[in-house]
């Protein structure tokens, strides 16, 4: 008897919908909270506080649907054998357009250019939802449906170039089982037309490491100096070599703070947390599993220890 595999791998699905869901709900139920941790109290005014949970919440209920809904059509694309039927589909779609469907480059550029039609058709209510009903409630959106759109359509531009060289590529490397060389290709977006969020992060390995600060952080830190702040902190993962573990950011805080900048590292993440109605309740179970830096009160926490050491 052969192995179930799809009925595995679609089991597994569902167990990681499942607790994730639950990881969700425990943080949904720490949004609710109506005040602020005593951490946070007279840092953050009630006012900050009151938008912030409004805004989570939002979110919180957006992403309980979005991922309901995401889980049961992967699951029944899986179950039901979509995929495969869909490949075959795919192959009998190159001959009425003059291509050969036995060459696998051609078939899998098909196979993926049918699945990327069905992605952007299936999330765009959930996009248009998030971005001009949440975002716009909450005074985050700036962005126009043209603008959206054509954010859209760029995008699919951008893969019909790139796709296809790199999945042929792919294949071929495959085909020869050669190990591929990797590159890194960045982008960047001009975020103060389509946001008013802001943040800052680094990116990269070894001696190809960069530092990403948006825009609307550089026009919404007070001064100088929490700018400043904000990029010793990130100084402070390039020096110790970090690139993608939670716990490390308290190591990157210190490192901005011994070179001075403790006080407008607070602030700034004080102002990072304000501006963006950041969740200031976290489940700890949610954020060790899904934050790729420490809640804020850990992090101030962190630094007022360090604080009290120094005196």
């Amino acid at each position: 008897m052969e192995f179930p595999y799809m009925e595995a791998v679609v089991g597994f699905m569902i167990l990681m919908y499942l607790f994730e869901t639950y990881l969700d709900l425990r943080q949904h139920a720490a949004l609710k909270l109506p005040t602020l941790p005593k951490t946070l109290e007279g840092v953050i005014s009630q006012e900050k506080f009151e938008k912030s949970r409004a805004y989570s919440l939002d979110k919180s209920h957006f992403h309980f649907v979005h991922e309901f809904v995401t889980i049961l059509i992967d699951s029944a694309i899986l179950f039901f054998g979509i995929l495969p039927w869909f490949w075959k589909k795919s192959g009998t779609f190159l001959p009425l357009i003059g291509l050969n469907e036995e060459n696998e480059i051609l078939h899998t550029l098909s196979f993926l250019a049918g699945v990327m039609i069905w992605s952007q058709i299936t999330d765009l209510p959930f996009s248009l939802y998030s971005t001009f009903v949440i975002e716009a409630r909450h005074g985050f959106n700036k962005q126009t449906i043209w603008l959206f759109f054509r954010d859209l359509i760029k995008g699919i531009c951008l893969a019909i170039v790139l796709g296809p060289p790199i999945v042929s590529a792919i294949i071929v490397i495959v085909q020869h089982t050669v190990i591929p060389l990797q590159h890194l290709v960045s982008f960047g977006l001009n975020l103060v037309s389509r946001s008013f969020e802001f943040q800052a992060y680094m990116y990269g390995f070894f001696k190809n490491k960069r530092i990403v600060l948006y825009d609307t952080l550089i026009q919404q830190c007070k001064n100088d100096e929490e700018i400043v702040a904000v990029i010793a902190h990130e100084l402070g993962h390039w020096k110790l070599n970090h690139t993608m573990y939670s716990f490390i950011a308290v190591q990157a805080d210190a490192f901005a703070k011994k070179l001075g900048y403790g006080s407008a590292l607070r602030a700034g993440l004080v102002k990072l947390q304000e501006e963006n109605l950041s969740a200031m309740n976290t489940d700890p179970w949610y954020s060790a599993y899904h934050y790729s830096h420490p809640p804020l009160v850990e992090r101030l926490a962190a630094i007022d220890a360090a604080d009290k050491k120094e005196e």
